[in-house]
């Protein structure tokens, strides 16, 4: 592979780099943009000469960070300034995510905008979409392979239209987010295809290799992501007689950010990006961005000074926008993405473990490992910002704490097989239906997909006409929600489950998506289900009402903020957690019952009366009886 050649010698972080195309002192936005970069520059010229030692392409990204403020539209720039004034506006309790893709939700970008009232009647201010820049129509890993940054899919609509929802949503104070898919492109992407044509420049883009030798000391080291799917991380080009490398499919080649030139270039299409009204960037498959031979090409140093650099990047430019990264670990070890106090990184992560640890607990009625997860977590400052939720457009991977589950006589792939037969509804009295996903035969491993309310038992309950089942099922699909929204952070919906969608087979009747079981949890939003939201006697009313008057509560009490104190309560009851939140003298115990059977929460809470904030009942927190799959926010009277 043809290293990329540094020519500069390393400059002096202390001398700032004014930008070429910078306006005349005196302009009131030049002056802006230049306090940001002088409090940021020595850093920011640091961490980029430290990996690339270049002075000329150091340079050039300072000039395109400036043309990027400067056609930052008025409305944004004022965004930004309340945002500086406010940093932490964004862990308020009133914050609810949903996340949701276009086409299954509304069409088009512009039908997303005719359904805003529905969204604000959801309670929802933080709106996830999902990739919806071009890809190719074969092969585009549900918008996860990009052929062009800068462009929306055509059937979608416009970044014009982007712009205009975006401005939509901005004026009633929601934000948006999008997904920026940085580690790879589509093999259909122009740089791609002028690799493909034997173009040493954009080669060196990407990882090329004459022969196998090199990969084949890299495959020692690197985890294959899909080795059923897509086996190897490597892939022969014959075109021009050289492999690529392709962590996750053959169609996504991943990109060499050892070159200067392809961090410039993602680093202008991240800013455009933001610049069409973008607030929170998801940042795809983060730690895999650095590869370096001999190492997993995982979570390397590098990565972090990349990312601490999009920090720097998006105070200096775009100070409203928030990074979000998708890391898929444990919390403890997911936290060294928010950086440090003094040099911050990503604003939010995912809480992924949580998300599957909570499954875990449905199937085993035992609340042991999850309650072992929140101690975790609640010994993390408090300044960290989760994204939590009980499913996403993904399919659950069950990376459990094994070592624990070891201890109490549970074998690694035993346990995973019991719980994809038990949300498959064939083992441990399951109602929950769903499917395997990337099943490996040989590991006897696999993942699972389906919707909340098929997993809570939904969908076997109405097929069968059950109502005792309904209940029971509307009660864990609710109680689930409640502890959600108990869970320090911000909660995040996925589209269809606030009223109940259940798994939708149909995808098995598209052979471009036949291959895919994630399909079965994308399905398009039944419109007509929710006309029934305001009729208590149906499933979508129940569960619509149920979720309205928790999103209130949340927003109501300030327990409920991401930086209260958070702790376990211990319940003697090995199916209901405990959870307690405090904030300024106040204090709320959430109780949940993971169990279909009624059960006792053994707690001895001596400092007072509490109020059921659901009921308005006043109670004493001592012995508390909980209905199967029930819950109470306790809330201490003053």
């Amino acid at each position: 592979m043809k290293k990329n050649i540094k020519t500069s010698v390393k400059g002096k972080p202390g001398k700032i780099t004014e930008p070429a195309s910078s306006r005349p002192e005196g302009s009131k936005e030049h002056e802006t943009f230049m306090r940001r970069l002088r409090t940021r520059h020595d850093e920011l010229k640091w961490l980029y000469m430290e990996l690339y030692d270049n002075d000329s392409m150091f340079a050039e990204l300072t000039d395109q960070m400036y043309r990027s403020y400067m056609e930052r539209r008025p409305g944004l720039k004022e965004t930004d300034q309340k945002r500086e004034a406010d940093p932490g506006w964004y862990k308020k309790n009133d914050m609810l995510g949903m996340m949701l893709y276009i086409d299954n939700f509304a069409g088009t970008i512009k039908g997303v905008e005719e359904k805003l009232d529905y969204l604000e009647r959801c309670g929802v201010n933080y709106l996830h979409l999902m990739p919806f820049m071009e890809t190719p129509e074969a092969n585009s890993d549900g918008g996860y392979a990009v052929s062009n940054f800068r462009k929306a899919k055509e059937e979608l609509g416009t970044m014009e239209d982007l712009e205009h929802l975006t401005d939509a949503c901005h004026a009633r104070g929601m934000s948006v987010c999008a997904d920026f898919v940085m580690n790879h492109t589509s093999d259909e992407h122009i740089w791609a295809k002028k690799a493909r044509s034997g173009d040493g420049e954009y080669m060196s883009r990407y990882f090329f290799f004459q022969d196998y030798s090199l990969p084949s000391q890299y495959e020692q080291t690197i985890p294959q992501v899909f080795p059923i799917a897509a086996p190897g991380n490597f892939t022969w080009i014959p075109e021009v007689g050289h492999y690529v490398m392709t962590t996750f499919y053959p169609y996504q080649w991943d990109l060499n950010y050892e070159n200067p030139r392809v961090f410039n270039e993602m680093m202008g299409n991240f800013l455009f990006l933001v610049n069409r009204g973008i607030d929170v960037v998801r940042l795809d498959a983060v730690p895999y961005i650095w590869k370096e031979l001999h190492t997993p090409c995982r979570n390397l140093p590098q990565v972090h000074t990349i990312v601490r650099m999009m920090r720097l990047i998006s105070e200096i430019v775009c100070p409203g926008t928030l990074l979000l990264g998708e890391v898929v670990m444990e919390p403890e070890k997911v936290v060294p993405y928010f950086g440090t106090v003094e040099k911050p990184e990503c604003h939010m992560l995912y809480n992924v473990t949580t998300m599957a640890t909570t499954w875990h607990t449905v199937a085993t009625r035992n609340i042991g490992l999850l309650k072992e997860q929140f101690k975790i977590l609640a010994r993390l400052p408090k300044q960290y910002v989760f994204l939590n939720y009980l499913r996403c457009h993904d399919d659950i991977g069950w990376g459990l704490d094994y070592d624990m589950l070891g201890r109490d006589g549970l074998e690694q792939a035993a346990h995973k097989k019991y719980l994809n037969d038990y949300f498959q509804g064939y083992v441990g009295c399951s109602n929950s239906r769903g499917e395997l996903y990337n099943d490996d035969p040989v590991l006897k491993d696999a993942r699972f997909c389906g919707t909340t309310a098929s997993m809570c038992g939904i969908e076997k309950a109405g097929f069968e006409e059950d109502e005792g089942a309904m209940d029971l099922a509307i009660r864990l699909d609710v109680m689930l929600h409640a502890y959600l929204f108990m869970q320090s952070g911000i909660p995040v919906i996925y589209s269809g489950d606030e009223i109940g969608q259940v798994n939708d087979y149909s995808y098995k009747e598209d052979p471009k998506k036949a291959a895919d079981s994630r399909y079965i949890h994308r399905g398009r939003l039944q419109w007509a289900l929710t006309e029934n939201i305001e009729d208590p006697q149906t499933v979508q009313g129940r569960l619509f009402s149920s979720l309205t008057t928790l999103e209130e509560i949340r927003k109501r009490e300030k327990v409920f903020m991401t930086e209260a104190d958070m702790r376990t309560l211990e319940t003697w009851e090995g199916g209901v957690l405990g959870l307690v939140r405090e904030s300024e003298g106040e204090k709320l115990i959430g109780l949940f019952n993971f169990s279909e059977q009624d059960r006792t929460a053994w707690i001895n809470e001596e400092d007072g009366m509490y109020e059921d904030l659901l009921s308005g009942d006043v109670m004493e927190a001592k012995g508390v009886n909980i209905r199967a799959y029930g819950f109470y926010y306790l809330k201490r009277q003053k």
